[in-house]
Formats: C-alpha cells, sequence, structure tokens
C-alpha cells in the first residue's frame, strides 16, 4: 500500500552549509501512528518540518498521496494534513472557541463548511476543552492552551496528521487522552505521524518508529524491534533497561540509576 506520506533523500543545511538533517527516508500510512523520537538535537523537529512543507529540504522529496508536496497550494495542503507545532504562542485575546473554529479555514466557501458548527463541537469534546469555549487563550494553562491547540487540527478534518510534542505541557491524564484519541484517528484511517521525547508512549502507542540520532535515521520499524536497549544506550548515551509490563506485556524502558 503506498504511504500517505513519504519522505525520501531528505537533506536539509542551514548557515554555511552545515548539515542538520542528512539523507533521511521515511513512510507515514494510513491507520497508523509513527513516532519520530530520539535525543535533542537529533533532527527530529527538522524532519517533521519537512514532512509539513514548513521547511525546504536541499536535497530529497516529500509525496502526499504520490504528489510532490512543493506541487500543492497552501488551501488544497491544508485541506489534505494538518499540523500541530510544539509552539502555539496566542497574544490577543481570541477565545478557545475561536482558537479551534481557525481550524475550519481550509473548508471556508465549499460544501464541507455547512458542518462547521458540529465538527468544532465534537473537536473540543474530544479534547475535553468545551467548558474553556469562552475563555481567553492567553489566559489558559500551558496545558489547557495545548488541547485547544490540539482540537483545532482535530477540527481540520484531515487524513493527515503531524503533531510535535504535542503531550509536553499534559498531566498523566491528559496526556494518555491525548495518545487514545490520536490512536483513534488511526483506526479511523488517518495517517499520523508524532514527534515523541517520552519512549514509554511511542513502545504502547506506535504502530511504528523512526529513531533519529545526529541527523541521521538510525531505525525504523515495529517500536519493540527498534528501541531495544543496546540502541537506546548507544543513541541516548543513557544505559537502560527494557523488560515487559507485567500486566500489559508492552515493553517499557526504565533508565539504569
Amino acid at each position: 500500500m503506498m504511504p500517505r506520506l513519504r519522505g525520501t533523500g531528505l537533506t536539509v543545511r542551514v548557515g554555511e552549509g552545515r548539515t542538520i538533517l542528512h539523507d533521511a527516508s521515511i513512510d507515514v500510512h494510513a491507520g497508523e501512528v509513527h513516532a519520530l523520537v530520539g535525543p535533542n538535537g537529533a533532527g527530529k523537529s527538522t524532519l517533521f518540518g519537512v514532512l509539513a512543507g514548513d521547511v525546504a529540504p536541499a536535497s530529497g522529496e516529500v509525496l502526499l498521496d504520490g504528489r510532490p508536496l512543493r506541487d500543492l497550494r497552501p488551501r488544497a495542503l491544508a485541506q489534505q494534513r494538518a499540523v500541530l507545532l510544539q509552539e502555539n504562542t496566542v497574544t490577543f485575546p481570541f477565545t478557545a472557541e475561536q482558537v479551534v473554529r481557525m481550524g475550519r479555514t481550509p473548508w471556508a466557501r465549499t460544501p464541507a463548511a455547512d458542518d462547521d458548527d458540529r465538527i468544532v463541537a465534537d473537536a473540543m469534546t474530544q479534547t475535553e476543552v468545551t467548558a474553556l469555549g469562552p475563555r481567553a487563550v492567553p489566559s489558559l494553562s500551558g496545558g489547557e492552551r495545548a488541547r485547544v491547540a490540539l482540537a483545532r487540527v482535530i477540527a481540520q478534518s484531515t487524513g493527515v496528521l503531524l503533531l510535535d510534542e504535542p503531550t509536553a505541557a499534559l498531566d498523566l491524564k491528559h496526556h494518555e487522552d491525548v495518545m487514545r484519541l490520536l490512536r483513534a484517528r488511526a483506526a479511523e484511517g488517518a495517517a499520523v505521524a508524532i514527534v515523541l521525547h517520552d519512549l514509554n508512549a511511542a513502545l504502547a502507542h506506535a504502530d511504528r518508529v523512526t529513531l533519529l540520532a545526529d541527523g541521521r535515521v538510525t531505525a525504523s520499524g515495529a517500536p519493540a524491534e527498534v528501541l531495544t536497549a543496546s540502541r537506546i544506550g548507544q543513541v541516548y548515551g543513557q544505559p537502560v533497561d527494557v523488560f515487559p509490563h507485567p500486566a500489559t506485556g508492552v515493553p517499557l524502558v526504565v533508565a539504569r540509576r
């Protein structure tokens, strides 16, 4: 099956030719959660930016449903893929509901706009921000703002979701709620690519993991095959133990202390 999103031979250079992403390739399939993991500075967010169309590679190509990303106009692209950035700063006093409604912008003046109210309400319910609807976003906590931003992405109603650290500001419950929500979207047929620092979340929720180090793809495949104790220790420079959870059997990563 052809991936919804395919990046091949992606290289990114900055400044005076410094390479921060080296010949990276990745496939993101419909029905899967694909986690991008790696230590700080590994190239995760750079690869994410290229896949989103926000960073132009020096070489390589990104295809969305077989079409080069660069050939798609912004509106057409926004109707097919939604992006959640790590930083979601809103300085103007938009309400939470107004921000979520921004996700419907690509569908303005199309028949899909008839469903705006229902879709916005559903997205806010799924992310548990309905009660925050009338509040100004700058008044919200970091975790509340993160959930409002996620609701905006859900309301965009695309088949490809790209999310950079969507759980970073969340407490335990909302962290798990968000991961379950993304798994549900994948089960409905969406292709989900997510940058994660939490290796245990990747092991528990992802169908596929791509591990980056020093701007290169080190391994890509099933989470338990990629995130082994030896590979994690080598890439992160921190010895770990990986063992099955006593109840679920899902591998757990624990740092050696």
